[in-house]
């Protein structure tokens, strides 16, 4: 009877481990190179060199201007006005391809800049490993990119950011105010949220002993239910957007940068500078956010001076991306209007 009842277990404990290998056979999702992912290098898009990285940025018509020092001068010789400047920042296991929507509808009055950060898109991670994920760091990133575009030519630029790339929009105009004109904030991190819904990629990646595991493997439907809980309108979730966020999470070295970054998220001690930023900014907020709930948008307008509010009530987490023609419209008449800044005492 006891040999029996062995060899019972010895057969379970065999099925389950063929049973996980075939489930790590089917799930299994190696990383890949930038040259296997060459067909998210938009046809206008670059590799530029900042911090040893090679960072992928895409430049709307208008920055050609911006191309050389000489090409500047010209323009500013025969009497031509520079055009302004929209940098566009994006969240966390995104990419410079969420801002395609408000970049087409810009583009022809702006020189619109954006970029896939480090740790995310084809820019992949920091090569230096003792460099934080952190929004200091990144908003360091982001001006050494301005500088890199000759965007230091520029008076100052709007600075537009979703999510991760909200809180780094206002750290970059904290940090460097002399940078920043305009602040266009949507569903950006900034104070204490309880999220009704985190995206299970987000949860697994907190665990530092899965990224062994998670690194080598990625089933696809947890990247599709990540994207759904960030859309109010599932339908707007097709196969191809589904598609672009798989293929970029294999991207070398980014799951094992996102890993890093979740356990290295800043504090709240740096929320005390919101209140200190008076430039113009604009929130805007989905009403249907389950990860940073739509009362945080209030904080951002009651402690930023110059700042405008508006909710869409049926979008989520990234109102840009899931209806970008509604959004940006609302982008183009803050963009135009005029200014008077005043300081709250």
């Amino acid at each position: 009877m006891a040999q029996r009842l062995v060899k019972i277990i010895i057969y379970l404990l065999l099925a389950i481990i063929a049973l996980l290998a075939a489930l790590l056979a089917f799930f299994w999702a190696p990383d890949r190179s930038v040259a296997e992912l060459k067909q998210w290098q938009l046809p206008d898009s670059e590799f530029i060199a900042i911090q040893g990285l090679q960072a992928h940025v895409l430049q709307s018509d208008k920055c050609d201007v911006y191309r050389s020092k000489e090409s500047i001068d010209q323009a500013v010789s025969t009497g031509k006005s520079l055009p302004e400047a929209v940098v566009l920042l994006h969240g966390t296991s995104a990419s410079l391809h969420t801002w395609q929507g408000w970049t087409k509808a810009l583009s022809d009055e702006y020189c619109v800049v954006s970029m896939d950060l480090p740790g995310f898109g084809l820019t992949g991670p920091y090569t230096d490993e003792t460099t934080k994920y952190s929004s200091a760091n990144y908003a360091k990133f982001v001006v050494q990119v301005l500088d890199r575009l000759n965007l230091n030519q520029v008076t100052k630029v709007t600075l537009a950011g979703n999510s991760l790339g909200g809180k780094i929009a206002w750290r970059t105009a904290a940090l460097y105010p002399d940078r920043i004109d305009k602040l266009i904030l949507v569903d950006a991190v900034g104070y204490p949220a309880t999220p009704k819904h985190v995206p299970i990629g987000f949860k697994l990646a907190k665990y530092s002993a899965l990224t062994p595991i998670l690194s080598r493997v990625l089933p696809r439907d947890v990247v599709k239910k990540s994207v759904l809980s960030v859309y109010a309108d599932d339908t707007k979730v097709d196969e191809a957007l589904v598609d672009r966020y798989y293929d970029l999470t294999l991207r070398q070295g980014n799951r094992q940068a996102l890993n890093r970054r979740l356990q290295e998220t800043d504090n709240n001690s740096d929320q005390a500078q919101i209140k200190q930023l008076y430039l113009p900014t604009l929130i805007i907020w989905g009403a249907q956010d389950d990860l940073i709930p739509v009362e945080n948008a209030t904080l951002f307008h009651r402690d930023i001076a110059n700042s405008q509010l508006k909710i869409f009530d049926d979008l989520g987490h990234v109102p840009h991306e899931e209806d970008p023609i509604t959004t940006v419209k609302v982008v183009r008449d803050f963009l135009k209007q005029p200014f008077k800044v005043y300081r709250a005492d």
